[in-house]
């Protein structure tokens, strides 16, 4: 689990960068102003999440493996591809029923973070 999550976390966080430059660069000059900026949410919901999902696997490493570090996990993974990827087809395509989906993935993002603070809460002091 702690590799399986270090790595999509950098995984994440370097397709993020290159996401990001893509739009800087090539996508810029093709979309709105407003299309731009919610490209850009989408890449910095990506970029904290997989972030999210580095510290997740050096808890793991810290306090040993759970279910709850592992749906934490999950949910992020779930709530970038969600989340963020509506974003993406959304801001390039203008396909608007696309923002129904973006919800599913801030619930996702959510219910992770929720998982690690559990799973905080739940360890006693000097463990």
């Amino acid at each position: 689990m702690q590799r399986t999550f270090l790595a999509w976390g950098a995984l994440l966080a370097m397709l993020s960068v290159a996401i990001g430059a893509f739009g800087a660069h090539l996508l810029k000059p093709l979309i709105g102003a407003d299309s731009l900026k919610v490209y850009e949410t989408g890449v910095q919901y990506q970029m904290m999440h997989a972030l999210g999902l580095i510290l997740i696997s050096l808890i793991a490493g810290q306090w040993g493996e759970s279910n709850r570090l592992r749906w934490a996990g999950r949910l992020l993974i779930a709530g970038i591809v969600l989340f963020s990827g509506s974003l993406y087809i959304l801001s390039i395509t203008g396909i608007t029923i696309l923002g129904a989906i973006t919800p599913l993935g801030g619930i996702c993002f959510l219910a992770g973070w929720l998982f690690l603070a559990m799973e905080a809460f739940s360890r006693r002091s000097g463990k």
